[in-house]
């Protein structure tokens, strides 16, 4: 499904004018913020995950984290580092950073600082067009009745080029992904391509989908590298206007073996990912639960929800129903309003964001939040698996 934001065209306009100058990042930042800065009221306002907090007051002293170009952004210096510290930046203009669609170059990937994390993948669309999924409809999300979510949605114009998100060999690329028929012009993935990658996860193969594309460059058997152009962003399919749906798929190339794609591709340099499992007292997934992650830095609050069991699956590790990709490094604060029958009681808890990893929690009904990381069974291979011939 498609959706447009109010704002969509000038934050494209804002995206380009970086890239424009990349030459002179400083230049390019400080433009971008000073644009920012005279559309905060009105984002707010339109934005539908985000509300703006200002009330909010810091637990701790911390120095405020904007994410600059790649020419200027420190790495983390240790692969091996479970934490480190947020990056520090000065902001050239004052008072709270603004939201705002821009985001720096990519890690280079494979990615993974955390040995259970497993970022793999590049973005299916270029840095110079928005390269995210749109925050309403994350994967597990459902907008109609029993139609569940299997992807992510990334809103863009018809005809902007579409990538590959890692090197591997073209198994589809036609009409008829869902129906196995390339005849069927109904099917609701329209025109699509399916990746089997050159490498996989745990001995299990790896596959990426791109749907709803208007026109098709590569053919069947074809391998292609990261990056190779795939085709073009189109709204065929059953869809409500031109986007790119893409897809994770671990282990075997079928609709009900989709994973979150927002654990596998590769965050911009210095900022990190939230995962969580939600469950209810008995421990059960809860589904459609709404969380609440408001950014002490910025008083800005995003709204997550759960997903799951059915049809999507979580995680091997974290066996999360829950993530929140794309933030900035700092802390957070997380809310969930639990209710079981006539018990209603909202808890908090504060969570730190890291440079290029995951930030884990759990939330279990009245025993509330609990940081600690899932008990490790042994999986530490978090570099690719080389596909068997």
């Amino acid at each position: 499904m498609n959706f447009t934001y109010p704002l969509l065209k000038l934050k494209k306009r804002i995206l380009l004018a970086s890239v424009a100058m990349k030459k002179n990042p400083h230049q390019a930042f400080a433009f971008i913020l000073g644009v920012a800065l005279t559309l905060t009221a009105c984002s707010a306002a339109t934005s539908p995950n985000v509300e703006g907090n200002p009330t909010l007051t810091p637990q701790a002293s911390i120095q405020t984290a904007a994410s600059l170009p790649a020419e200027v952004a420190p790495l983390p210096v240790a692969a091996t580092a479970t934490k480190i510290a947020p990056l520090r930046f000065t902001i050239p203009t004052p008072g709270a950073e603004p939201r705002s669609d821009w985001r720096p170059p990519l890690y280079p990937v494979p990615w993974a600082i955390s040995p259970h994390d497993h970022f793999y993948f590049i973005r299916p669309i270029a840095a110079d067009q928005i390269d995210w999924g749109v925050a309403n409809y994350r994967y597990g999300g459902m907008l109609f009745a029993n139609i569940v979510h299997s992807g992510i949605d990334i809103p863009t114009d018809e005809g902007v080029p579409i990538l590959a998100a890692g090197g591997g060999t073209v198994t589809w690329a036609s009409w008829g992904l869902f129906s196995g028929e390339s005849t069927n012009q109904d099917d609701p993935y329209g025109q699509a391509v399916a990746i089997k990658h050159d490498f996989g996860y745990e001995g299990e193969s790896l596959y990426t989908i791109y749907a709803h594309m208007s026109h098709i460059d590569v053919t069947r058997g074809q391998w292609v590298a990261a990056g190779e152009q795939l085709g073009l962003v189109g709204d065929t399919g059953h869809t409500t206007g031109p986007h790119l749906h893409f897809e994770i798929r671990l282990g075997r190339n079928d609709f009900l073996a989709t994973y979150n794609p927002e654990l596998w591709v590769v965050p911009p340099q210095g900022w990190g990912v939230l995962t969580g499992r939600v469950m209810a007292n008995d421990g059960s997934l809860l589904r459609g639960y709404q969380t609440r992650v408001i950014s002490y830095e910025t008083g800005y609050t995003y709204k997550v929800s759960s997903y799951g069991p059915k049809v999507i699956n979580s995680d091997p590790y974290y066996q999360e129903n829950l993530v929140l990709s794309d933030l900035l490094p700092g802390w957070y604060e997380l809310r969930i309003t639990y209710i079981e029958d006539d018990f209603t009681k909202e808890f908090q808890e504060q969570i730190q964001i890291f440079p290029g990893q995951i930030s884990y929690f759990s939330f279990e009904g009245l025993d509330g939040f609990n940081l600690e990381l899932p008990k490790d069974d042994g999986m530490r291979a978090w570099t690719p698996t080389p596909e068997e011939d």
